[in-house]
């Protein structure tokens, strides 16, 4: 619901006006883009040290390649791909084709470590215990930071905009959460049938863990180059994501995108290669990209009614409207619920 609400407001606003976020930002409040961009900037770079780390638990898994070693072939990798757009997009190519067989082999183990399916529902709807850093975690990793503008900069990239084209918004910004939540769910179900059996998973690469159990030593590869794809990508994503909002407010990172984006990696890289843990650093990637999320939201919500910005005749809905605010302060207090949290996974 948070990921619905959110995708809309945003995707809706950006896509109509045709204007990036840190370029609406400046214009609902001079000075208010920067900080966005320094925000998502941040947070990029956070999850980007998460992607790299996702980067070396599927080289780890594939082919038993220690992290750091892993972690820095794969940003090589990564920045190749970014100068060769013709190898980038067949990369891209490779990504949805190991996707659907993720999603099979998803569907595969439900039906195989048959989980109870029964008391999962109940704990959806009706939850025993709630954790916040958990739920935030969850939705940083969607719409959080700078992937929710990732999606909303492309249609605008692409000129899907003003509203003669707010169909093809709306069910753009619905169809990816969706999916993105169905799949979850399924992976949620299939390691629960795993673990319900008893079995203890490895803290160092869990998801891989729970493949090994539930799909053999053929299940466990297919997931560590699934997971090496998907995360070599998404850093090429993030880097040029992150500095796109630095870009048209800094004469000299617009000039010089390409080597900002070479050198977000190899930051990203860095740090990740001399802190380690990369289970850790995707969860504090998700919860810091989910403490961004009011902070912007927000600005977009009030950017829906500036005249400055969006097109003459277009009325944002009342009940979107509502329910973004909504989101805001919802999203704010598990923000700082969450800080407890992420202090404890480092102290």
């Amino acid at each position: 619901m948070i990921d619905v609400v959110v995708q809309l407001n945003v995707w809706r606003i950006l896509g109509i006006s045709g204007k990036r976020a840190q370029d609406v930002a400046n214009t609902v409040c001079p000075g208010l883009g920067y900080f966005l961009a320094f925000l998502v900037a941040i947070g990029g770079l956070v999850f980007n040290i998460g992607n790299v780390g996702g980067c070396a638990m599927g080289l780890n898994v594939m082919l038993g390649i220690p992290f750091v070693p892993g972690a820095i072939f794969s940003a090589c990798v990564a920045i190749v791909l970014f100068l060769n757009k013709q190898m980038g997009n067949a990369m891209d190519m490779f990504t949805k084709a190991l996707g659907m067989l993720m999603i099979a082999m998803v569907l595969f183990m439900v039906f195989k470590t048959q989980p109870p399916i029964a008391h999962a529902v109940k704990e959806t709807f009706i939850p025993s215990k709630i954790d916040w850093m958990t739920i935030l975690t969850l939705v940083g990793g969607t719409v959080g930071g700078y992937i929710t503008f990732a999606g909303a900069h492309r249609i605008i990239d692409a000129g899907i905009t003003g509203t003669e084209n707010l169909k093809k918004i709306s069910n753009g910004s619905v169809t990816g959460v969706a999916i993105t939540g169905t799949m979850r769910y399924l992976l949620f179900l299939a390691i629960l049938g795993v673990v319900a059996t008893g079995a203890v998973l490895d803290p160092k690469n869990p998801p891989a863990s729970a493949f090994l159990i539930g799909a053999g030593q053929i299940g466990y590869r297919v997931f560590g180059i699934i997971l090496w794809c998907a995360a070599v990508t998404s850093v090429v994503g993030a880097s040029y994501t992150s500095i796109s909002f630095l870009k048209t407010l800094f004469k000299n990172v617009e000039e010089h995108s390409r080597y900002w984006i070479i050198g977000f990696i190899c930051i990203s890289t860095a740090i990740f290669s001399t802190m380690g843990n990369p289970v850790t650093l995707l969860i504090v990637a998700g919860s810091l990209n989910g403490l961004i999320l009011p902070v912007s939201l927000a600005c977009m919500l009030l950017a829906a009614y500036n005249k400055k910005i969006m097109p003459e005749g277009y009325k944002h809905p009342m009940a979107l409207t509502i329910a973004g605010w909504l989101m805001v302060a919802f999203t704010a207090w598990m923000g700082f619920k969450s800080l407890t949290g992420i202090a404890k996974l480092f102290s």
